[in-house]
């Protein structure tokens, strides 16, 4: 019989780094490649959820490092700025006392001075969705299907002009594939310090989603290192978690990573975990991938023993037969659960698409670069 409690202490964090809000299903743009089942409804998370957020979170998650909180999915901002200051309240004894870390990732498209106001009296991090050049960003349009690339640089001049910095995810479709210095000059000179690149997959409602061949995930990545080394002053996530990894001596190498539990809470306190991407996703045999309520148990409850959850033992088993099988464990470390799930529809998978074009791919990159270098 499986040890999952012993595989749970090897490769899951014992508490969670990361925590993702939902203040809201809606979101006022409709993406082409966006994963969020529900955001057409506009259904709000309260305060007295968030309240029992706050009272379900343990003393010990904050011993070693801030617990950081992600307001995200659907578009933060559609709750409006004093309903979102509402929500940031409980959280406000913890963050003056240094236990959390506030960020909302947004499509910018509603930021304004009040937005900016307030990010700056929270110390709140804004992170902004955006592909790159305006041509790059086809798939990101309003409900009416206009594109809202112009309203984007809007809300980025506004941060700018109150002197906020910013972060940026983009999406890498197969046509970004061949785009990458463009992209990245175009980042560069918008003024952001970081930005990360999620090559498209077929999640949740991204059914058709179309992943790029691992050949040419590899040539993108190739020309991202190339460019990283004539400008350091711009960390590229991925380039930079390449980086690191080779930064470590062996041995740190070789050891097993712990996955972040990541839990999810929706907006009436349905907690999934491991995948925020899960979230509104229908599966009778996962229960809908939901472990609980928060308003119902508290959070440190519901994640006191994981192991009791089928779609977290399957990962558990899915990592163990990754291990075993795949030269590129050590970087990959098992992935993401989430792209199990959605590519072969159960958690025990082993390699997926994603892997191959979000690790298998820079690494394979980067080992060219250094064989052509190396004399």
């Amino acid at each position: 019989m499986t040890d999952y409690r012993r595989l749970a202490k090897t490769w899951l964090t014992p508490s969670p780094n990361t925590m993702i809000l939902q203040p809201t299903t809606f979101c006022p743009m409709d993406c082409g490649y966006c994963y969020l089942p529900n955001r057409h409804r506009k259904k709000d998370l309260s305060v007295d959820t968030v309240e029992a957020i706050v009272r379900g979170m343990a003393d010990d998650w904050f011993t070693d490092k801030p617990v950081e909180i992600v307001w995200h999915g659907g578009e933060p901002l559609a709750v409006g700025v004093d309903k979102f200051e509402e929500l940031l309240q409980p959280f406000e004894p913890l963050r003056a006392a240094g236990k959390v870390v506030q960020r909302v990732q947004t499509g910018a498209i509603l930021i304004n001075d009040a937005w900016c106001d307030l990010f700056r009296r929270y110390e709140i991090d804004v992170g902004v969705s955006i592909d790159g050049p305006e041509h790059t960003n086809h798939n990101r349009v309003d409900r009416g299907g206009r594109p809202v690339f112009s309203r984007i640089i809007r809300g980025i001049e506004k941060l700018k002009e109150h002197g906020l910095p910013f972060t940026t995810l983009a999406v890498v479709t197969i046509e970004g594939t061949t785009r990458a210095v463009e992209t990245l000059d175009f980042f560069a000179d918008l003024g952001c310090h970081w930005v990360g690149l999620n090559v498209e997959a077929k999640e949740a409602a991204n059914v058709s989603g179309t992943t790029p061949e691992i050949d040419q995930a590899q040539r993108f990545w190739r020309d991202a290192f190339e460019w990283t080394a004539e400008h350091p002053d711009m960390t590229i996530r991925e380039v930079d978690n390449m980086a690191k990894f080779l930064s470590y001596d062996t041995e740190i190498r070789k050891a097993d990573g712990r996955h972040d539990l990541i839990p999810t809470i929706s907006w009436n306190g349905d907690v999934v975990l491991l995948s925020p991407e899960l979230l509104g996703v229908h599966d009778k045999r996962y229960n809908d991938f939901i472990v609980g309520n928060v308003v119902d148990t508290p959070l440190s409850t519901l994640l006191e023993d994981v192991t009791r959850v089928p779609y977290v033992r399957e990962f558990l088993d899915g990592l163990d037969a990754c291990k075993q099988s795949c030269q590129f464990w050590d970087y990959c470390q098992g992935a993401h659960a989430g792209n199990r799930y959605f590519e072969h529809q159960t958690f025990t998978a082993t390699e997926t698409s994603h892997c191959q074009v979000a690790f298998q791919a820079p690494a394979l990159a980067l080992a060219e670069l250094l064989r052509e270098d190396t004399p």
